[in-house]
């Protein structure tokens, strides 16, 4: 059987192709679900949870050294002979002693320090994981958002190959008829091959961006979108700009802040004396001279720091120098979310304002292929107007769906700006 090799024939080849190594369907999840896998298996979220976790162990730490503590102590000692004074052994070779230690701290200033501030170190730990979490959604609404766009290319470039195909049969009709050309047959051949380029390349964009999202959610494969993500109006700028103040960065900053003020304002605690009270209960055996064979002692230690060497003025220049870094950064955080928030806001506009001209040329971009498709189909034109319009109608609804996802992008990088998101 002899079959006849057409420029269409390998677009054919394509299409078979293309269905023989179709890969599986991808899960699909909604935005909503989206971010909240990504911060239940996204390593860096986990990081962070643990950060917090390591910060409230430190609190631990640190709390233990105002908490009473216990201690046994067994002491068996063996001399190269009995020690005597006479006929009285006064030492015998053979010793065992135990006892138990009682440390309290009663009054422990600088102890309830390094408390508080453990403390304040886990409360920034946990106001910066509301920051992992803002950046960590920010990147899975984008990678969602390109899917949903992904997918608008890919119905753009197969409409516009289907157009072609019914352009280039009703082209080769006329050939095969007698009143066409073979020049017009092949140009519309190769304006599918074009077109089936595009979807194909448009649908290898797409896998690599649901393989993204997959990694943002830590999925061992590629996810796919449920829904186009609906984000709503955006307030107006003042109220977005006041907003700011609640964003995650900036209440972290300030929790830093605080930390770092209480910092300076405990000084005067590595210079407070402090109090402990030691209870010793004991056992020696064999009892000695002036140590009975049980017995217990209590003491009350007051320790007052006089000289370290310069450790506390040191500390207090490091303490200083951290809150004025502290506030510094603040300064320059809530500065950098304005900034944000301001262009976020005007490229939304513009963004909007770019989606409805692509809107409009691509409506006159159809209704023009429409015309070409009329006058070619009456002999009016030559198929070249055809594939012109083609491809400007192919082009001007890409450029209508990437506005559309730029406008989409703009909105969520505005809510992210604003600590209205997630």
């Amino acid at each position: 059987m002899n079959v006849k090799w057409t420029p269409f024939a390998a677009v054919a080849v394509v299409f078979v192709s293309a269905a023989a190594n179709a890969q599986p369907e991808a899960p699909r999840v909604g935005l909503a679900e989206a971010v909240k896998r990504s911060l239940d298996r996204n390593p860096t979220a986990i990081v962070a949870q643990q950060d917090i976790k390591r910060a409230e162990a430190l609190v631990k730490q640190a709390r233990a050294q105002s908490f009473p503590t216990l201690f046994a102590n067994g002491i068996y000692t063996r001399l190269d002979d009995d020690r005597k004074l006479g006929d009285r052994v006064i030492a015998p070779k053979d010793q065992l002693a135990a006892n138990l230690v009682l440390t309290v701290p009663i009054i422990h200033p600088r102890a309830w320090s390094v408390w508080t501030h453990a403390e304040d170190n886990a409360e920034v730990a946990r106001a910066a994981f509301f920051e992992v979490k803002r950046q960590l959604a920010l990147a899975v609404g984008r990678a969602y958002i390109a899917i949903v766009t992904q997918r608008r290319l890919i119905d753009v470039a197969e409409r516009a190959r289907d157009a072609a195909k019914a352009h280039y049969d009703f082209a080769h009709q006329r050939f095969a008829g007698g009143v066409g050309n073979r020049i017009d047959e092949v140009r519309a051949a190769q304006e599918v091959a074009a077109d089936e380029s595009q979807v194909q390349t448009a649908k290898g964009a797409l896998v690599r961006a649901q393989e993204a999202l997959g990694v943002l959610l830590g999925e061992g494969g590629p996810v796919d979108t449920a829904e186009d993500p609906v984000l709503g109006d955006a307030p107006p700028l003042a109220t977005i700009l006041d907003d700011t103040k609640k964003r995650s960065d900036v209440v972290a900053q300030q929790t830093r802040v605080a930390a770092a003020d209480r910092l300076v304002r405990d000084n005067w605690r590595d210079y407070s004396p402090y109090l402990v009270l030691i209870g010793q209960p004991f056992y020696n055996n064999p009892p000695g001279l002036t140590t009975p064979l049980t017995g217990w002692l209590a003491q009350l230690v007051l320790t007052l720091p006089l000289y370290d060497g310069g450790l506390r003025y040191g500390l207090a220049d490091e303490r200083a120098a951290i809150r004025e870094q502290a506030r510094a950064q603040l300064d320059a955080t809530l500065r950098q979310a304005r900034s944000e928030v301001r262009t976020a806001f005007e490229v939304m506009r513009k963004a909007d304002d770019a989606l409805k001209a692509a809107r409009d040329a691509a409506t006159l971009a159809r209704e023009a292929l429409e015309l070409a498709q009329l006058a070619y189909k009456a002999g009016a034109t030559t198929n070249i107007e055809v594939i012109d319009a083609e491809r400007r109608a192919r082009d001007a609804e890409g450029s209508a769906a990437i506005a559309e996802d730029a406008s989409r992008t703009a909105r969520l990088e505005l809510f992210v700006a604003s600590g209205r998101f997630p």
